[in-house]
C-alpha cells in the first residue's frame, strides 16, 4: 500500500458542500494520521443538505466553518485536490509558491438541483457517494487502528 500523505487539502467553488463532504469524511476514514483542511474560492456557511446527507454515514460536518483560499493560515500541503474548475485554477495557482501535487477530481454541484426535496438530498447523496468512492481508492483505510 502506498504511502499516506501528511496533509491534504480539498478545495472546492464556494467551501460549503463538495470540500467540507470531503474533508470530513477524509477525518473520519484516517483521524489523526492526516492533516486535512477545506477551502474555497469563495466562502459560504456549510449547507445543510450537506449536514445531513453526512450525518446518514456517521459524519458530523456542522460545524464546518468556511475559509477561502485567501484566508489559508498554512500552505504546507503535500497534496491539493479540487473539486471545481474554479478551485483547480486556484490550486494551480498555488503551485507557483509551494510544491504539492494537485489533482483534479470534478465533481457535481448538488446545489444546482432542481425538484422535491427528496430529489435534492438524492443529488447531495449522490455527490458524498461519489467523494467516499474517490477518497477510499486515493487515501485507502489502513488496517492499524486510528489512535486520538
Amino acid at each position: 500500500m502506498p504511502a499516506l500523505p501528511s496533509a491534504v487539502l480539498f478545495a472546492c467553488t464556494q467551501n460549503a458542500v463538495r470540500s467540507p463532504m470531503a474533508e470530513g469524511y477524509l477525518k473520519h476514514l484516517h483521524g489523526n494520521r492526516i492533516f486535512v483542511d477545506s477551502v474555497g474560492v469563495r466562502g459560504l456557511d456549510v449547507d445543510p443538505f450537506a449536514v445531513e446527507v453526512m450525518r446518514e454515514i456517521d459524519v458530523d460536518i456542522s460545524r464546518h466553518r468556511q475559509k477561502a483560499f485567501d484566508a489559508l493560515a498554512d500552505t504546507s500541503f503535500d497534496v491539493v485536490v479540487s473539486l471545481s474548475p474554479e478551485a483547480h485554477h486556484r490550486a494551480i495557482e498555488m503551485t507557483r509558491i509551494m510544491a504539492c501535487e494537485v489533482e483534479y477530481w470534478p465533481t457535481f454541484d448538488p446545489t444546482i438541483a432542481e425538484g422535491t426535496r427528496e430529489a435534492r438530498l438524492a443529488a447531495y447523496q449522490d455527490v458524498r457517494d461519489h467523494l467516499v468512492r474517490r477518497i477510499r481508492e486515493r487515501f485507502p483505510p489502513s488496517r492499524m487502528p486510528v489512535i486520538g
